[in-house]
C-alpha cells in the first residue's frame, strides 16, 4: 500500500514505525548521543528512535531542535526517516541538512501504527506500507 505525502527532505528511509500523538521537541526530548527519547512528559518517553522511522504530528520548540536532528545523525542514532503530519520548519530544516528523508501532510493515516515496517520516499513523496 502506498500513501501519497508532500516531499519534504529526499531520500528513502525505510524501517519500523514510532508513532507518537504529541508534537515533539528535539531540544531537550532526546538524547543525541543515544536517541533514545528522554521528555518524561512525552507519551515515547523511554523509547528509541535510532534506525526507526519516526512518526509524529508535529515539532515543537527551539530552532536549536535543527540541530539537535543533525547530532542524531552524526552519532549514529538518527531516525531511518520523519512523517508528519504537519511539518514545520526547524524539523523539515533539520531532516534537509541531516539527509533524512521526510514527508509531511499524507492522504491517510490509518495504517500508520507502531511497529509497521514502511518505507519513506522523501523525493517523491509517498510512503510504502508493509502490512
Amino acid at each position: 500500500m502506498i500513501i501519497k505525502s508532500k516531499p519534504i527532505s529526499k531520500g528513502k528511509g525505510r524501517g519500523k514505525l514510532i508513532v507518537s500523538s504529541k508534537p515533539f521537541s528535539f531540544l531537550g526530548g532526546v538524547n543525541p548521543e543515544t536517541g533514545e527519547i528522554v521528555d518524561r512528559n512525552h507519551d515515547l518517553n523511554g523509547q528509541n528512535i535510532k534506525d526507526r522511522v519516526l512518526f509524529i504530528p508535529s515539532g515543537k520548540g527551539s530552532t536549536v531542535g535543527s540541530y539537535v536532528i543533525f547530532q542524531l545523525k552524526k552519532n549514529g542514532v538518527a531516525p531511518k526517516a520523519i512523517i508528519c503530519i504537519n511539518a514545520e520548519p526547524i524539523i523539515a530544516i533539520g531532516a534537509i541538512m541531516s539527509d533524512i528523508p521526510m514527508v509531511d501532510r499524507l492522504e491517510s493515516v490509518d495504517n500508520l501504527l507502531n511497529n509497521v515496517e514502511v518505507e519513506v520516499n522523501g523525493t517523491l513523496g509517498e510512503v510504502e506500507v508493509f502490512l
